[in-house]
């Protein structure tokens, strides 16, 4: 019998799975990854095996709704029936907000899930779906260890001044800071450098997909990052707006052309490469449009992110690796260049042959700085920290 960790994702009204087997010593093999989708409107099951093929496929019926509970005892019942030998030990869940208390990641008991319910007012888009899905899952099956590996934990090593905002001490202590998000991302692409690029000390990498941001790193280690107290601030995404300045907003509120619930809305739903383009949200369908509107959002999104890498290149004290990652950044050739032709003033050199077939290297022998695409694991990085709590 093969011990597993199942890996899970849960949404409002999705649930998405990872199951990898612990093969000796200790190392993890992905066998299968599906998604539970549409509990409330037409709930259904698909799996997939490590290559990509479809294991099975189930729909309960139009008519029909389900809730997490549901959910996860089906995905469960089925990895444990259908995957030869297989036995669960434990779950890892990716939970947004860790706050002040969890820098790191941590089996899960009630009261550890009492903390994070108490900053969901903090961060209403992803955390009370998190939280569910532990609860829910703790309650179906109460023997099963449970680990919560945190988008804010890797930005905790940022200096304080980079974690601190300049509002008076009640709105610090009642947790007005500088979180940082996709920290689960940066974490596994923390340890993927050194073998690319192992004199590369300091580094700026992008993860770009949806949500975007950037992270400066030193050794490794977090030194700043693009998204501020919650998943909106820093760079534009495909539907959020990124950094916009707070006086416009009080003055979108103060002249009744929102309340506070419309405003959340405009920013998060209909901003962004959306708001700018008034074509998509997906780079994808920018990048094949003829419409002016498309070209300018793709503009706006690389001048932002050139206006970081300067910032970050100032604060890191140089730089010497630029790296890629997540759906956009390991798959646009366009975006990718039009960032790295910005920042020839230094030192980049890009690589054009290398950059059309993805890299992994695609800058030339004599860039000053080195740019990498490499693809980022987010799943198999929370699986990992599972395994070190679940069996350490």
């Amino acid at each position: 019998m093969s011990d597993a960790i199942v890996v899970f994702n849960a949404g409002s009204t999705s649930l998405k799975f990872g199951a990898y087997a612990i093969d000796a010593p200790g190392t993890l093999t992905l066998i299968s990854r599906g998604e539970v989708d549409g509990m409330q409107t037409d709930p259904r099951f698909k799996a997939k095996n490590a290559a990509g093929q479809t294991l099975a496929e189930h729909q309960w019926g139009q008519d029909q709704k389900i809730n997490h509970r549901t959910a996860f005892q089906f995905v469960i019942a089925w990895l444990e029936k259908n995957i030869a030998g297989m036995k669960v030990i434990g779950a890892g869940h990716r939970v947004v907000l860790g706050g002040t208390r969890f820098e790191s990641p941590v089996l899960i008991d009630a009261e550890a899930l009492d903390y994070l319910d108490s900053l969901v007012v903090m961060e209403p888009s992803h955390q009370p779906y998190n939280v569910r899905g532990m609860r829910v899952l703790g309650e179906a099956f109460p023997g099963l260890p449970q680990v919560a590996v945190f988008d804010t934990s890797f930005h905790r090593t940022m200096p304080e001044v980079a974690q601190t905002y300049a509002l008076p001490q009640k709105v610090r202590d009642a947790g007005g800071r500088h979180w940082g998000y996709h920290g689960i991302s940066y974490d596994y692409i923390s340890r993927q450098i050194p073998k690319v690029a192992p004199e590369a000390r300091r580094v700026i990498v992008g993860h770009l997909g949806g949500g975007a941001s950037m992270c400066a790193m030193r050794d490794g280690k977090s030194v700043e990052t693009t998204m501020g107290f919650g998943g909106l601030t820093g760079l534009p995404m495909s539907t959020r707006s990124g950094d916009v300045p707070a006086d416009l907003l009080l003055y979108l509120l103060r002249s009744k052309q929102f309340d506070d619930a419309t405003l959340e809305q405009m920013l998060y739903k209909q901003s962004g490469l959306l708001g700018l383009s008034g074509v998509s949200e997906d780079m994808r369908e920018l990048q094949e449009s003829a419409d002016p509107r498309a070209s300018a959002a793709i503009d706006y999104f690389v001048y932002c992110m050139a206006k970081f890498v300067g910032a970050y290149t100032a604060v890191l004290g140089g730089l010497d690796a630029l790296v890629f990652t997540a759906g956009i950044g390991e798959n646009s050739v366009t975006v990718r260049e039009r960032l790295c032709r910005a920042l020839a003033w230094i030192g980049v050199r890009l690589d054009e042959k290398a950059n059309q077939g993805n890299g992994p290297r695609i800058s030339t022998a004599d860039s000053r700085v080195s740019v990498w695409v490499i693809p980022t694991n987010e799943e198999l990085m929370i699986a990992q920290h599972t395994l070190a709590l679940v069996r350490p």
